[in-house]
Order: C-alpha cells, then structure tokens, then sequence
C-alpha cells in the first residue's frame, strides 16, 4: 500500500511541486499512511533538477510540517485521553503505543517530544501525548520547529544527492556499455585474425 501511494505521491509532487508537497505532507500530520521522508525526499530530487528553490521548498515543508504536527497536539489539548473513543482518533493513534510514549514523556518532556520528530512511528502519538499532558503550545511548536529545521534540510538534501548519484550511474552504466562493446568486438576481431593466420600458415 505504502509502496503504491508513494508513487502516486511523487507523480503528484512531480506535476505540482510545492502545492502537492503542502498538502501531502499536511495530510501527514493527520494520519496519512505515508513517511514525510518520501515527500521531502521527492523534494529534494526536483531540487536537483531545477524545478524548486531550495529556501522556498524548505519553507513550504516545514509550514506544512508544523501545522500538521500542532492538529494532534490540540487535539490531546483539547479533548485529552477521551479523544481515543473517537474510533477514527484511536486508529491514527495507536494507543497501544502509549505506554511507552508516556513513560518517555514524564521522564524526558522536552528532549522527547524533539525526538519524536526523527521517530515516524512515535510523532502523531507523541504530540497527542505532549498535548494531553499539558505542554504550553509555544513551547510544543519551538521543540517541534528545532526538529523540523534539522531534518527537512537534511531530507532535501538527501534527495537532492540521490538525484545527482542516480543520473551519475545511469552516465556510467551506458558508459559501461559502450566499453563493453568495444571489448567484444575488438575480442571478436581478433579471434578472427588468429583464424586468418592460422589458417594462411605453412602447413595448416
């Protein structure tokens, strides 16, 4: 499913560039079945290609980002541990997870819910929990924001990077070609001279 949706996304993204790569990465922060990653990367891969700007992609990731991690933080604001008997809430939600993440919370607060940034498994959960829990929204969104300003560049220069090594490879595989050609007919060849001669010599 994730495999198939990903290329629907980068088909997307492809066509829309920053308009598609908002709203995907938006509809991440509510539950989407879908990494960040795949989208930041394709980002990063039209960034090598020329059809972003480095600043502007980043910026539009981020925004997106963040607006979509603030939705289950107000959500745990707001509504707490009774959000879960919503069942649409509880699916996105996993509290079959929480034990842990609470644990991490209580004992951690402020470096975990920076971590749960680099986690994909732990960050709609994990900041349902940090506002379930009570954390001031300021201090939510500056954690969430130091995270997102380490790994959205990252991530972009990441695809950024596969892009440029993919079509590196691609020029040495059709090099790799041409020089195998070449060994091939000049081995022909000279399997052909050595027939030649052999069979021109005296006494063949």
């Amino acid at each position: 499913m994730i495999g198939g949706l990903g290329e629907w996304v980068g088909d997307i993204i492809s066509r829309y560039h920053y308009e598609a790569a908002f709203v995907v990465l938006l509809l991440c922060g509510i539950g989407l079945p879908l990494p960040e990653e795949v989208t930041l990367i394709g980002s990063g891969i039209l960034l090598y290609k020329g059809h972003v700007e480095f600043w502007r992609i980043t910026a539009v990731c981020s925004a997106a980002i963040l607006i979509g991690d603030s939705i289950p933080f107000w959500l745990g604001r707001k509504y707490g541990m009774a959000a879960l008997r919503i069942r649409w809430v509880s699916k996105i939600l996993h509290p079959e997870r929480f034990a842990k993440i609470e644990k991490r919370f209580k004992e951690h607060g402020n470096w975990a819910t920076f971590a749960f940034r680099f986690f994909a498994g732990l960050r709609i959960p994990g900041y349902f929990i940090a506002g379930a829990f009570g954390m001031s929204y300021p201090r939510f969104i500056a954690l969430d924001a130091l995270g997102v300003l380490v790994s959205v560049p990252a991530s972009i220069w990441l695809g950024r990077f596969f892009g440029e090594q993919t079509d590196k490879f691609k020029e040495t595989v059709h090099d790799l070609h041409l020089v195998l050609a070449f060994v091939v007919i000049a081995l022909l060849l000279i399997v052909i001279a050595r027939a030649w001669i052999k069979k021109r010599a005296p006494g063949a």
